[in-house]
């Protein structure tokens, strides 16, 4: 079994929607062969929790107006660590940075196949890494200075 055009429809807008709002490492795979429950998982993530929070609206409000979609859970929207939409068809995972490479849901999705994402979503691979060495530079700046 393998993703349905529907699915892969609320995974490109999700994935455009992240994009639009700078999230990092934006990455879907179909985990309809491993999972009954859904057809495909979206992940993304975003330096802080407030940048999380705006991801989630905009994926939110982009595939109810776009897709007539609405989820029918969202969950971790208190501390905006980790805040997942629930599309049946589609969960959507918005991390923050922290959180991605604690809990490393790519390790445990990575036997199945990638979905094809557009340029923009692409484009976000391995901005986590850079902005985290961006800040770590700035702080070690930061501490030669004091």
């Amino acid at each position: 079994m393998t993703a349905t055009d529907r699915s892969i429809e609320l995974i490109t807008a999700a994935a455009q929607a992240a994009a639009d709002r700078l999230a990092h490492d934006i990455i879907a795979y179909d985990v309809s062969d491993v999972l009954s429950i859904t057809d495909a998982f979206l992940l993304a993530s975003a330096p802080n929790d407030r940048q999380v929070k705006s991801i989630v609206d905009e994926i939110e409000e982009r595939l109810n107006k776009e897709l007539g979609a609405k989820p029918v859970r969202r969950e971790g929207d208190r501390d905006a660590r980790w805040i997942l939409l629930d599309y049946v068809d589609i969960v959507v995972h918005v991390q923050h940075s922290e959180e991605r490479v604690f809990y490393a849901l790519e390790r445990l999705w990575k036997d199945c196949p990638e979905l094809p994402l557009p340029d923009d979503a692409m484009k976000t691979r391995g901005k986590a890494a850079e902005h985290a060495a961006l800040t770590t530079g700035a702080d070690e700046a930061d501490g030669e200075l004091s």
